[in-house]
């Protein structure tokens, strides 16, 4: 118990106080010891998470035109925090140009459907590359051949790699039924994650990829595997409708092609010097960190969407 000061008398709001400042201590000291095992802040992570899993839930599941809005802010975001952090590594990428064709490329993929995302697609291409090929005559962005190539290609990859693959799930949002299909992946890569996370956290003996992403261990893919097949199989037959086999599948695959982006990402920042490609997301570190395994698994659900019409 709290000692009175002389001359004050002891009340039950000090013993309250006291118990407070208690717990308090304690939760500092469990979450202090949380973040560094897990080298991130736990709480802020699920309390994004949270955030974003919501406006998902939102967009998809009340009005489909709000997705095409949430998919527009978040593919915008993700192409300009990469096209900076490769500015940063020394590759000029126009950042605004990028993030204004990328944003453009969203209404394309809804209307009218992967016809338009290829298109809109190829134009962002061309059109980021016009802009670097202009810039050249600014000698503060003129380049000699090799580095203008890179800096051309550069602005390619982050087209493809965020705005194409992020585009799939815009398209799949634009069929009839295929905001559920999206649903039902972003909950197993979700899902996928977290059986990952805990069981590396567990029982994680084993680096999976020690040279890439030294914090992934076998154990923790292991339980991954395990978590999106059971998800897969329940989403499929009780979300989508389709035998328990599809569901299955669908979880095996998107277990592992997140799991593969996730790699790739940390790939693409141990290529670039870089923890995070930027900190704009508490515990996340950026969109793209928290992107990494939903990005590329758009197309398996598109793919399985599209093979599950035929059945």
């Amino acid at each position: 118990m709290a000692e009175t000061p002389p001359g004050k008398k002891h009340t039950p709001f000090d013993d309250l106080e006291h118990r407070v400042e208690e717990a308090r201590a304690q939760f500092d000291e469990a979450n202090a010891k949380i973040n560094a095992r897990t080298g991130r802040n736990l709480l802020a992570a699920i309390g994004i998470g949270l955030v974003l899993g919501g406006l998902f839930l939102v967009s998809l599941i009340l009005v489909k035109w709000l997705f095409m809005i949430l998919a527009a802010v978040l593919i915008g975001l993700t192409v300009f925090e990469l096209s900076s952090a490769l500015r940063f590594a020394g590759r000029d990428v126009p950042r605004v140009a990028s993030t204004v064709v990328a944003v453009a490329t969203v209404p394309a993929a809804f209307f009218f459907g992967v016809e338009g995302l290829w298109l809109a697609l190829l134009g962002a291409v061309v059109i980021i590359t016009l802009w670097r090929l202009a810039e050249q005559l600014r000698p503060s962005h003129r380049a000699g051949a090799v580095a203008l190539l890179g800096d051309i290609g550069a602005g390619a990859f982050v087209q493809v790699y965020v705005t194409f693959m992020a585009g799939l799930y815009v398209v799949l949002v634009g069929l009839d039924g295929g905001e559920w299909w999206t649903l039902a992946s972003i909950i197993i890569v979700v899902v996928t994650d977290i059986g990952a996370y805990a069981s590396g956290l567990a029982f994680g003996k084993h680096k999976l990829a020690p040279t890439i992403s030294p914090g992934k261990t076998w154990e923790g893919f292991a339980g991954s595997i395990v978590v999106a097949v059971i998800a897969g199989t329940l989403l499929g037959w009780l979300m989508l409708g389709q035998p328990w086999w599809v569901g299955l599948v669908m979880g095996l695959l998107l277990a592992l092609v997140g799991t593969m982006g996730d790699l790739t990402e940390s790939l693409i920042k141990r290529g670039l010097g870089v923890k995070d490609i930027s900190t704009w997301l508490p515990g996340h570190g950026g969109f793209l960190d928290r992107l990494d395994s939903i990005l590329p698994s758009a197309a398996v659900a598109y793919a399985i969407y599209l093979v599950a019409l035929t059945l």
